[in-house]
Parts: structure tokens; sequence; C-alpha cells
């Protein structure tokens, strides 16, 4: 029995995935449900990898995944930040999003492979930005909430055409986040 054959191929991608978002602070339950490993087991490789070898800027996140959407909507700087993100879910195909702007999720539920494009997503969305307000747990709540096109939704700026992330329940100006900065920008 060696670790590289094939039948521990899937394990040791549960894994490797279950470690990545661990690093990325996601909460037990969001790697429970794209690793299928258990609570439990979670705790363990946290333990083993992590807490006991002295790795203390990692922490373990208690309670719910947040699920507001105003911290995505509430200034220009996260309405870009969110854009970018939705931005990347679509390019992983984590989304789609169809002539009407309207978001669909392209997995029916998660798995390996959708978390590991998910992890992709949010690591390029660090190197993308110097300073950062969506952590990793955030960025999984926008790609739930965006794809319900209840509360958010992709509109169109009137300036340059581009789609942006907006609060249904909010007076959409049609700006996008990088026209209204630069706006602000001139106008100081």
């Amino acid at each position: 029995m060696r670790l590289t054959d094939d039948r521990y191929a899937a394990e040791r991608s549960q894994f490797e995935l279950a470690l990545r978002m661990i690093r990325h602070e996601a909460r037990t339950r969001t790697i429970r449900e794209c690793t299928g490993l258990s609570d439990d087991r979670i705790r363990k490789l946290y333990a083993t990898y992590f807490r006991n070898t002295g790795a203390t800027n990692i922490r373990r996140r208690r309670g719910k995944s947040p699920r507001q959407v105003m911290r995505f909507v509430k200034n220009p700087g996260n309405r870009l930040q969110a854009t970018t993100l939705v931005a990347l879910f679509c390019n992983g195909l984590l989304l789609k999003v169809d002539g009407d702007d309207r978001v669909a999720p392209c997995w029916p539920r998660p798995d390996v492979e959708f978390g590991h494009r998910l992890c992709r997503a949010y690591e390029t969305y660090l190197l993308l930005h110097d300073s950062t307000d969506l952590s990793f747990e955030w960025a999984w709540n926008l790609l739930h909430s965006i794809s319900y096109n209840d509360e958010l939704y992709l509109a169109s700026c009137k300036h340059c055409g581009s789609r942006y992330v907006q609060d249904a329940y909010a007076i959409d100006h049609g700006t996008c986040p990088a026209c209204e900065m630069e706006a602000q920008n001139r106008s100081s």
C-alpha cells in the first residue's frame, strides 16, 4: 500500500483541500461541505498540522458563516472587491451569467473540485487587491448570495458598460465602483 496508489487519490485530494481551506480560516461546516470529511476529522487535521506545530497565525473561526449582504455593497471599495470575486468565480466556472445578467451556479452541490476552484479564485483575489476586506467565509457567502439573484444581482454601468455587484433593495445609480471611485478622485 503506497500513498501514491490511485485508490488513495480521492482521499488525498480531500485532505489537501481541507488543509488549503484551513489556511484560509474557513469554518468547519464550509470545509465539510466541500470535502465530505467529518467535523471531528477536520478538527484533528487542524490540531495536527496547525495548532500543535505553533502556527499561531491561523485561527479557527467559530459559529455560522456570515449571511448578510450589506458588507459587499456598503462602499465602492467593497463593491469593487465583491465584483472582482464574482468575476473570478465566473472565470473558475463556479458561476455562469446568462444574457439577462442573471447568475446561476455551475455546480449542483459543492465537492472537492468545487472547493479547489473556490480556493483558486480566492487566492487570485488576494493577489489582485492590496488590502482585502472580504475573508474566505465572506467569499463563500458571496458565491451563494449572488447565485440566488434576490438580494444581490449584477448591474451594468452606464459609463463603461461593465457589470458590478449591486444590492437589489438599494437605489442603483448605474455607476460601477471603479467609475464611482474615479469620479471621487477627480472631485477631490
